[in-house]
């Protein structure tokens, strides 16, 4: 028995029937058409899936479509504005915060919550808050960097 949810994403309406049992990252990817959200693992344990919904930072292979009816999402496409990067988007290619690029979508969007509870984070701060996103390629050096460098340039806008 199929149902029909509708949310906003990156501020335009998305209304699809789907199966009860579909996955918000499936929705995202496969209906919405935004594919810059990962599907890592299936099982919340990489974070490459993470989004905003409501304003929280969430993994969206965690969430059912049907859990979201109504909700407002913003996805790393979502970040950047009239064509220029996000400042975090914009820190982790300067900082070099990424090498393959997988986890990355899901470490901005991390980063983005990160920041506005911490404007201004420590290094300890950053990698605990980072616990639940992995990255099998940089070591994190790097995105700790990008992370404290994109505090930086929002701190001053």
């Amino acid at each position: 028995m199929k149902t029909t949810v509708t949310m906003t994403i990156n501020g335009v309406s998305y209304s699809h029937e789907v199966e009860p049992r579909m996955l918000l990252v499936h929705f995202i990817r496969e209906l919405a058409g935004l594919t810059g959200t990962h599907v890592g693992c299936d099982t919340s344990q990489c974070g490459a899936c993470t989004i905003e919904l409501d304003g929280m930072a969430v993994k969206s292979c965690t969430l059912l479509a049907v859990q979201a009816d109504g909700a407002t999402i913003t996805t790393i496409e979502g970040l950047a504005t009239d064509g220029q990067l996000h400042p975090i988007q914009e820190a982790f290619w300067e900082k070099h915060g990424l090498q393959c690029g997988f986890c990355t979508p899901g470490m901005i969007m991390s980063a983005a919550q990160l920041l506005q509870r911490y404007p201004n984070p420590s290094e300890a701060e950053i990698r605990h808050q980072l616990e639940g996103n992995l990255c099998r390629c940089t070591g994190y050096h790097n995105i700790v960097k990008a992370i404290q460098y994109a505090a930086e340039k929002m701190a001053k806008r």
